[in-house]
């Protein structure tokens, strides 16, 4: 059995007990006392009684039909279709007011499971539940390809079709409908539902030497991007953070830094910053001018001469534009570049942590550029001098300064 008592046992306030629901069921099935099942499973006594026998009407909380225990067989060979029986089952529940979620523990389904069927399957008009009117509008619903909307609509496919003979685009043809026909949603469709009838075969909905009428004229829709047609990121070749040493992930060998920007407002100045994996010692790039793939090597290389060589042995950064040069940083300064992910944030976790630490400084919003050298260099310094947890409360300088003792 691969149910996991509860190590914690004080209140879970709304936690969903699903797990324990089923357990504590099955132990009583198999003739266990509701008292010696509530212990095991570990809930109160109260709650495995109304799991059981389920909650009456005239309480504080509403009430709730009897939790039905769903054989592992019966559950597994179960369609993912509501059958007919089941269906009989909800309408009997919901005609004696059992609420949605009861509903779903008695057949052992999702609660929205329940709560979409009634709600779609229900009658038009008076929103009664029918179970055998509901099993008739899920057959008429399933079958596919369904017919589209622009196919069933012969004023909405010529509106269409009339405006695509005057070079209209999809879109321009969407907004159009949408104005002219406010209340009317049938006559409303996205312009990729126009697209779709024109270049999808099989739907037939728009005759289709339209495509002529479209500004790019094509038979064929063609892919904005595909796998094997990617432009590189930067014209020289990317090393990813897969191919950086062992050395540097452990934090073991002192010399490997993470970079990154950040940003001022409204993109025009920048910051750039660099942390030491091993002893966080923070550094800050002045772009006084601008954030460009030139004016961030030139930077860089400024900033990086100040360390000694065994300090330089890697340096791991983002996809960001602002690196587009830095195969000619990584020979100047004989320091490999490492690329991360994209939208892998985590992967340069100690510069981010002290991006996040940078805002209070440099707010989110203001202009960066205003801000000297020597302002960045005190900003540093005050980091740098902050004892951290992670250092065991020594400071990054003391630890840049023992580094830096032994190279010597």
């Amino acid at each position: 059995m691969d149910f996991e008592i509860r190590e914690i046992r004080s209140p879970q306030g709304r936690k969903k007990l699903t797990k324990e629901r089923e357990h504590y069921l099955a132990l009583v099935q198999q003739g266990v006392s509701s008292k010696e099942a509530c212990r095991i499973v570990g809930i109160n006594r109260r709650t495995g009684q109304e799991w059981r026998n389920g909650r009456p009407e005239g309480r504080k909380k509403r009430p709730r039909q009897p939790a039905r225990r769903v054989p592992a067989a019966e559950a597994s060979s179960r369609s993912r279709y509501l059958s007919q029986e089941e269906r009989l089952t909800i309408a009997d529940l919901v005609r004696e007011g059992a609420s949605i979620r009861s509903i779903a523990v008695t057949l052992g389904r999702s609660a929205s499971t329940i709560s979409r069927e009634v709600r779609r399957n229900g009658h038009p008009t008076s929103g009664d539940y029918r179970p055998y009117a509901a099993q008739a509008r899920a057959d008429a619903r399933r079958p596919r390809p369904k017919p589209g909307k622009i196919g069933q609509s012969p004023e909405l496919r010529a509106y269409i079709q009339d405006h695509l003979h005057k070079r209209w685009s999809p879109e321009q043809i969407s907004q159009s409908l949408r104005r002219s026909f406010p209340d009317r949603p049938e006559m409303h469709v996205c312009h990729e539902t126009i697209y779709q009838a024109l270049y999808v075969q099989g739907r037939g909905e728009l005759r289709r030497e339209l495509t002529k009428a479209l500004r790019t004229g094509r038979a064929m829709r063609k892919p904005h991007r595909l796998a094997n047609k990617r432009q590189p990121r930067y014209s020289a070749p990317m090393v990813m953070l897969s191919e950086r040493p062992a050395e540097a992930d452990d934090r073991a060998v002192p010399g490997h830094w993470e970079g990154d920007l950040i940003i001022g407002k409204n993109q025009l100045s920048a910051i750039g910053t660099l942390v030491e994996r091993t002893t966080r010692y923070v550094m800050l790039v002045h772009l006084p001018h601008d954030h460009s793939a030139v004016g961030m090597r030139d930077a860089l290389l400024e900033t990086i001469a100040t360390l000694p060589a065994h300090l330089r042995r890697s340096l791991t950064w983002d996809q960001g534009s602002e690196m587009g040069r830095h195969h000619e940083f990584s020979v100047a300064a004989d320091m490999p570049v490492y690329f991360c992910d994209p939208a892998s944030p985590w992967q340069r976790g100690s510069n981010e942590n002290t991006n996040g630490l940078l805002r209070q400084f440099f707010p989110k919003g203001t202009d960066l550029s205003v801000h000297t050298r020597e302002d960045l260099a005190a900003v540093a310094a005050e980091l740098n001098a902050r004892p951290r947890k992670t250092l065991n409360w020594d400071t990054p300088v003391e630890r840049l300064d023992m580094l830096l003792s032994v190279g010597d």
